[in-house]
């Protein structure tokens, strides 16, 4: 015995036979055998884009918070990373002066030619 997997529509192809149903050009029945779905599930489609559409055409609310928290977190990430790259900077200063060699002989024989 086989058993089926449930079919998944994509929210697209959801709001199309939505659309399709909104505009009642055709019964349920000429819409589902169309897009081979059943007239209930077109029906709660319907009534789920019905119940969302007011959201298309507000400002979401929570999006100005978001990008502040987003921005806290990027500002951070820059400060540890300007802090490391002091670092480096400075310790390749101490590791050029303890070698007597000029700084691009250094990088050289650390990390070979790196021109590629």
């Amino acid at each position: 015995m086989t058993r089926k997997t449930r079919r998944k529509f994509t929210p697209e192809f959801k709001a199309r036979v939505a659309l399709e149903a909104i505009k009642e050009k055709h019964t349920l029945g000429e819409l589902s055998k169309k897009f081979e779905v059943s007239g209930v599930m077109i029906s709660r489609w319907k009534k789920e884009f019905l119940s969302n559409s007011a959201a298309a055409f507000s400002s979401p609310k929570n999006a100005d918070e978001i990008s502040d928290v987003e921005l806290e977190n990027l500002y951070s990430q820059i400060g540890k990373l300007k802090v490391e790259n002091d670092f480096l900077k400075k310790s390749a200063k101490k590791l050029v002066n303890l070698s007597g060699l000029s700084s691009k002989r250094v990088i050289f024989r650390i990390f070979g030619n790196i021109s590629e």
